[in-house]
């Protein structure tokens, strides 16, 4: 299943996935043997989940574990641009870096 985006966070997908499927907080956690609680807290944006509930959550609804990084991961950046007052143009600076630090991992 591809994901559709028409969220704005982690937290929000996930919840989207479990009421497209039509199921609870208590089912899906039970299938995932983690705490009601914990996911809850996840699909608030409250707690982060690990790459095992990742891995878990892509799944259980059959979706790209890849997109579900990267929606996470994208959750990740934004909240530390915002908590560090960045300017937007930081996310072109890491472009860079990353790709900088690509080419040196390539080379070992």
């Amino acid at each position: 299943m591809e994901i559709v985006k028409k969220h704005n966070s982690f937290g929000e997908l996930l919840r989207s996935l479990r009421e497209e499927k039509g199921q609870t907080l208590k089912t899906v956690a039970e299938n995932l043997e983690m705490d009601t609680s914990l996911l809850a807290k996840i699909e608030r944006n409250e707690r982060q989940p690990t790459k095992q509930i990742i891995s878990q959550v892509a799944e259980y609804f059959h979706v790209d574990k890849k997109e579900l990084q990267s929606e996470f991961l994208s959750d990740q950046i934004a909240y530390k641009i915002l908590d560090e007052e960045a300017d937007i143009e930081i996310l072109k600076v890491a472009e860079e870096k990353v790709l900088y630090l690509k080419t040196i991992q390539d080379g070992k």
